[in-house]
């Protein structure tokens, strides 16, 4: 319940120097629980393991946390609320259950792909692709988010959670792992940004192509090779504990620094070089003027963790 939560939450294990640190495993197990998803979201699971990070799990574990018709708006209403949210600084996602997700819920979601609305050919086709660009959204989100999101991935990520996990920015997986651009197999090409976002994270184009053609699983020492994820966990607990101390790191750096890094390493992938620096040189024309420079450089004179500073919130 919640109050076990706090107290779990309360029970993360700081080392005495400051300068990283571990997760309790109270809190990992925690993390990893498959306890009742809190309202307003029938599809997630929200919690605070740790001050500034958000833990966002896919919660169907019953249906191997296929996406149903509610999770494609409830993602969007999610991520935007952390966008916005000043206290979060990171994201860590997982799935709950034994898989991370089985991708579509085919039988909740047939209606709309099969029998769209419409009068005629072209009417169809407009709702039609409203209806894509509104499931496209539901990544996008997550990509156009300024906080850092890192996912963990343990057994399965079929389908949508191919889609889902290279609009994260950081990946990890277990040892079990395993993943699959699926929707060949089901009569039509990725649409919600598979196709777009792996060509970016994997630098070989063939294997993309391979991937996407053939519906082929890839398991987590050629996802590790390929650098669809950067690290591989013996198990899930190993890995929510890896994730949940990445986060860590990430969240006792500058707001500004970290949020405008991940802005403008998603801009430069899209425009070149030059378009990259510019942007980059107009973006920190105003974000310098923070005192988390001077705050920060003050520290590492100091020889102290940026952890030990009390940044203001963002």
């Amino acid at each position: 319940n919640s109050n076990e939560l706090v107290v779990l939450c309360r029970s993360v294990s700081f080392l005495s120097d400051r300068r990283c640190w571990l997760p309790s495993q109270a809190v990992v197990r925690a993390m990893s629980s498959s306890g009742g998803a809190p309202s307003p979201y029938t599809t997630l699971a929200i919690s605070h393991p740790a001050e500034s990070i958000t833990h966002v799990e896919l919660h169907r574990p019953e249906k191997r946390n296929a996406m149903n018709r509610a999770f494609w708006s409830e993602m969007v209403d999610c991520f935007n609320e952390i966008a916005g949210d000043p206290e979060c600084r990171v994201v860590v996602v997982s799935g709950a259950g034994k898989i991370f997700t089985a991708g579509i819920d085919l039988m909740d979601m047939a209606s709309d792909i099969l029998q769209p609305e419409g009068d005629d050919t072209a009417r169809i086709s407009w709702n039609l692709r409203q209806i894509i660009t509104k499931y496209q959204e539901t990544f996008s989100v997550i990509e156009k988010c300024p906080k850092p999101v890192v996912v963990a991935v343990h057994g399965a990520c079929v389908g949508g959670g191919v889609d889902l996990i290279t609009a994260c920015d950081i990946r990890l997986c277990t040892q079990d792992a395993w993943f699959q651009v699926k929707e060949v197999d089901i009569g039509l090409a990725a649409d919600v940004g598979t196709l777009q976002r792996l060509p970016k994270v994997i630098g070989s184009r063939s294997l993309v192509n391979e991937l996407a053609l053939t519906a082929r699983k890839m398991y987590a020492d050629e996802a590790k090779s390929s650098g669809l994820v950067s690290r591989v966990f013996a198990d899930k607990e190993a890995m929510m504990a890896g994730a949940l101390e990445m986060a860590g790191e990430i969240a006792g750096r500058s707001p500004v620094a970290v949020q405008g890094t991940k802005i403008n390493l998603v801009y430069s992938r899209d425009h070149s070089v030059a378009e990259g620096l510019n942007y980059m040189a107009t973006w920190n024309m105003s974000m310098l003027q923070t005192q988390d420079v001077m705050k920060s450089a003050q520290a590492a004179m100091e020889k102290k963790s940026p952890k030990t500073i009390a940044f203001s919130k963002l």
